[in-house]
């Protein structure tokens, strides 16, 4: 039985879907299928149903799922334990990040690590933070950069390491020109541009305690689209300052608000994966470039512990 087909099997059991699982693992749909297929040959029965867009587990499935998790622990304690006995910074580690980390963290941080690490090489996915967390939870990625807004009652992944790395405010983006907000209430008329899914539970929570439901009109990742729109007079929105570091369009105010909740950009690993060399260095120059360009870097006190 290979293993590798093992830990393929385990993320689609927990994404429920093959293309829910080919999204976290970032391959084809049809790739995934025929490691399934062919891990079903191997053990000579069915694992999975198909069931309209999702599968289910057959009894044989959900009994090689409890046996996947242990193999998916013991071989990424392997490697971490191997990799530490070469006390290097070499070989390969998988980031995977969201579009505005990317933007802003990555390429000070990876300049940095050229320089400390030049036998290191980082293999960077652009994923969304529920992707991304799956990604280090299959073995797809070592290390990812994710968000979460300060107001978001989601549970910690308790299975993951979380480190805070910087919190950046969230501001409200208005037409030049036209009167500033002072609270998020004064934009309860205007009709809203919404972003991600995270994103725009986030603006509809703040809207909430503001007390009004917003009229979102336009839905886009895009945050050069989000501006192009503001700056038609179409709506206005809610853009993390990092966003707007990464690029600022003509014709659009940002606003801070006292009424809406920034963001805090952390990092998600396996258990141990800071003991990996590769892994540590990469840690260490995301800090350094969180600090140096973060408005509002966090504290590390036990860094030099790690």
């Amino acid at each position: 039985m290979d293993p590798r087909r093992v830990l393929v099997f385990r993320e689609v059991a927990r994404a429920g879907s093959l293309a829910g699982a080919a999204r976290a693992l970032g391959w084809t749909q049809p790739a995934v299928s025929q490691q399934v297929r062919q891990l079903e040959r191997e053990v000579g029965t069915a694992l999975v149903l198909r069931q309209g867009r999702g599968v289910a587990l057959t009894e044989a499935g959900r009994v090689l799922l409890r046996h996947a998790e242990g193999v998916a622990d013991r071989l990424a304690a392997a490697e971490q334990e191997v990799a530490a006995l070469t006390g290097l910074a070499a070989g390969t580690v998988r980031l995977s990040a969201f579009p505005t980390a990317a933007a802003v963290l990555l390429p000070p941080a990876l300049v940095a690590l050229r320089e400390r690490a030049p036998a290191l090489q980082v293999h960077f996915t652009e994923q969304e933070p529920p992707e991304a967390e799956a990604a280090v939870r299959s073995g797809a990625a070592d290390l990812a950069l994710v968000f979460r807004h300060e107001d978001d009652e989601d549970a910690v992944p308790g299975d993951l390491l979380r480190e805070p790395l910087a919190r950046h405010p969230v501001r409200a983006v208005v037409r030049a020109g036209r009167p500033l907000p002072t609270t998020l209430a004064d934009l309860r008329d205007d009709p809203w541009i919404a972003g991600c899914v995270r994103c725009r539970g986030h603006l509809l929570r703040c809207a909430r305690r503001a007390g009004f439901p917003p009229d979102v009109r336009f839905a886009t990742d895009d945050h050069v689209v989000v501006q192009r729109l503001v700056a038609s007079g179409l709506g206005v929105a809610l853009l993390p300052s990092w966003a707007l570091t990464a690029s600022t369009q003509p014709g659009v105010v940002a606003v801070d608000l006292p009424d809406v909740d920034g963001r805090v950009v952390e990092t998600l690993a396996r258990p141990d994966a800071r003991r990996v060399p590769g892994v540590a260095a990469l840690l260490a120059a995301l800090r350094a470039a969180a600090s140096a360009g973060a408005q509002e870097p966090v504290e590390h006190p036990d860094a030099e512990a790690q």
